[in-house]
């Protein structure tokens, strides 16, 4: 199989809101981008429905709408866009390499990528309970009964009694989604009170088809590849009595780990793996890198404050490219 090479002054390793904002401002600065699209194209957004509080759409859209709209945006500038699983990266020296495979199963390289300047907005994944039970099909319910998103897999189960594990926004919004199909959610978190928003965490604890399960633990998820969920086993972090809850369905809500694993050991990034900038600017500590949006974000994570650190990104890009040129036309010009 022959393997194809590119060679571009800006890649941008990632499609979510940070990527494809940073891709529309390389492609203005004519830069000519290259986005590689990640596992997941588009980014968390594709798994929304409605996107109430992104600025200029005063009804709200579509998560997949939104994207389709920052992608068809990029692409109208002219950033090229191609979907390859990038197996491992060397940065240490330029140009920088990434190499890439059709798919995470692929043993070869096919694709191989030059880049004077690379933008990390890789994103960040839900995390797992880590309990029996929780696998995918099939050696779990994973996938049949226990999912990490309700806007993707709520509708199999209306009206169907469902459980979400979690205390933060995501999980308050999960809940608050799955009464749109569940005969009832039961929200279960491990400690006395809710660590999300208090506008979100009112709208849970008042909603009619809420039920909570304060100070309790999920230990495992029991069921059949035929029948799916059926119950799961939990346990009380106060009394420490064990128990069994009957449910159809199990929506995981306990937040997201960045995916930034392919620069460990490489770039600097916090205990969790989200990468780590340099002051107000989106640099990381190795030249000519820079990371944006929930690859870098452990705060705010929100879809407009992601597109603000892609701008960033691409802006701090610019101006690095910018500067090398300046300084080899300085040594050129020194040599005469």
């Amino acid at each position: 199989m022959s393997v194809k090479e590119i060679h571009k002054k800006v890649v941008i390793l990632g499609s979510g809101p940070a990527g494809l904002t940073a891709a529309i401002y390389a492609s203005r600065a004519q830069l000519d981008p290259l986005v590689i699209d990640g596992p997941q194209p588009g980014g968390q957004l594709t798994i929304t429905t409605d996107v109430e509080n992104y600025p200029g759409f005063k009804n709200g859209i579509m998560g997949p709408v939104l994207m389709d709209e920052f992608r068809e945006q990029a692409l109208r500038f002219g950033t090229e866009i191609i979907n390859v699983w990038i197996d491992s990266v060397d940065l240490g020296q330029r140009p920088f390499t990434l190499n890439g495979k059709e798919s995470q199963d692929s043993s070869e390289i096919t694709t191989v990528i030059k880049a004077d300047t690379l933008i990390i907005s890789t994103g960040a994944s839900a995390k797992w309970l880590g309990i029996p039970g929780e696998d995918p099909v099939p050696e779990g319910l994973g996938g049949n009964g226990v999912s990490a998103c309700a806007t993707c897999d709520g509708f199999f189960f209306r009206g169907k009694p469902i459980v979400v594990v979690g205390g933060g926004d995501t999980a308050m919004e999960e809940a608050l989604f799955l009464t749109k199909f569940a005969s009832q959610v039961t929200v279960i978190h491990r400690r006395d009170d809710f660590r999300a928003s208090k506008i979100m965490a009112d709208r849970v604890k008042n909603h009619e088809k809420i039920d909570i399960l304060w100070n309790t633990e999920v230990t495992a998820i029991h069921g059949t590849k035929e029948t799916g969920v059926e119950r799961i086993s939990l346990l009380n972090r106060v009394t420490n009595e064990a128990s069994e809850f009957e449910t159809q369905g199990v929506f995981i809500a306990i937040g997201h780990k960045p995916n930034t694993d392919l620069f460990k050991g490489v770039l600097d990034m916090d205990d969790v793996g989200y990468l780590i900038t340099e002051g107000k600017t989106m640099r990381t500590n190795v030249a000519g890198v820079f990371a944006c949006g929930d690859a870098q974000d452990s705060y705010y994570r929100q879809a407009i404050t992601a597109a603000g650190t892609g701008c960033m990104a691409a802006i701090d890009a610019e101006r690095f490219l910018a500067e090398r040129e300046s300084d080899v036309e300085i040594s050129t010009a020194s040599n005469w």
